[in-house]
């Protein structure tokens, strides 16, 4: 008797590339792992250092404790290291940690600390501000918290943007959020040019390259897969950004997915093509994971599609550079 044997049906795998860790994420991740390094545990982190469970558990495992106030620490640990997420804190922060004489290491991405310094220059050139961005994220937060209570006004939608009215007859300017969607941003600030046509614009545009190279990813690979892929958590803005560029590029099934266990075979099933990128927080080895869920019913052949090439790093806080140039 002949037994017959069942084939995987075929898939191919889109991967985008740029995809995952940005420079910010990983400059914030070694900021605790030399911490850890260098003074020991524990080592206090305030707000996920990342928005990506994966990456939180693997610090907790190392030795990183994760609060989110300050006065979550103990008394007897006000000399441990205290260190800010990548998202950026309040100024409110940094002072109660001073009066609690704490040690912290700020692990504010550059380019979030960059919209920082933009508000506080509009600010002295007695600007009125708005901030694009998402309400109650902590890049928000931080943001606002640079300036005083009620200086900064947040947009979020284009009809925010229509009924928006200015508090002063101070000049306007903008900033906005790091992790935004690019067209949705863009509409918001056509909206605001037109009704202000001699609003500030940044210098230099506020959303990241990072953000900004993930999402051109995934439009180039959207319009030609059956469904799409983003690794990442469902509080990462950057994350939910790329499900819904994908969707709007032309592909319904745009899913954002943590880990493999969380795939919903039903939804993918049929599918020759697959679409593969994953949130600036989520590390490589997520992606990888998906891959090999796919390769177990599915005969998987992966073509990289490359739209930009990232090579930018970011310094270390001086306290932790000769650590990490040692072990280089």
């Amino acid at each position: 008797m002949i037994s017959a044997t069942t084939s995987k049906p075929p898939l191919t795998v889109h991967l985008c590339a740029p995809r995952g860790f940005c420079a910010g994420v990983d400059r914030a991740i070694q900021i605790v792992e030399l911490a850890l390094k260098k003074f020991g545990q524990p080592v206090y982190v305030r707000h996920e250092i990342v928005h990506n469970k994966y990456v939180v558990d693997g610090l907790k495992a190392k030795g990183a404790v994760f609060v989110e106030e300050l006065g979550e620490i103990p008394a007897d640990h006000a000399d441990r290291p205290v260190i800010f997420s990548a998202h950026g804190v309040p100024k409110s922060v940094p002072a109660d940690a001073q009066a609690r004489n704490m040690f912290f290491l700020d692990a504010t991405c550059p380019l979030v600390s960059k919209v920082h310094k933009e508000a506080e220059i509009h600010f002295r050139r007695e600007r009125e501000i708005v901030l694009i961005g998402h309400a109650g994220h902590p890049e928000v937060i931080g943001t606002m918290g640079q300036l005083p209570e009620g200086t900064v006004s947040l947009i979020e939608t284009e009809a925010d943007a229509r009924a928006f009215q200015p508090k002063t007859d101070q000049p306007l300017a903008f900033i906005t959020q790091t992790t935004l969607s690019v067209d949705d941003t863009a509409g918001i600030v056509a909206v605001l040019q037109e009704r202000f046509p001699q609003i500030v614009a940044p210098h230099k545009e506020d959303i990241c390259y990072a953000t900004t190279n993930r999402q051109e990813a995934v439009k180039e690979v959207a319009p030609r897969v059956d469904a799409m892929i983003v690794v990442g958590a469902p509080n990462s803005s950057n994350s939910q950004r790329l499900r819904e560029v994908g969707e709007r590029s032309g592909c319904r099934v745009s899913h954002l997915i943590q880990r493999a266990s969380e795939i919903d075979w039903a939804a993918f099933e049929g599918i020759s093509t697959l679409g593969l990128t994953a949130g600036a927080s989520a590390p490589e080895t997520l992606v990888e994971e998906i891959i090999a869920a796919f390769g177990e019913r599915y005969d998987v052949t992966v073509e990289i599609v490359r739209t930009a090439e990232e090579t930018i790093a970011f310094n270390l806080p001086r306290e932790l550079r000769e650590l990490r140039d040692a072990a280089e």
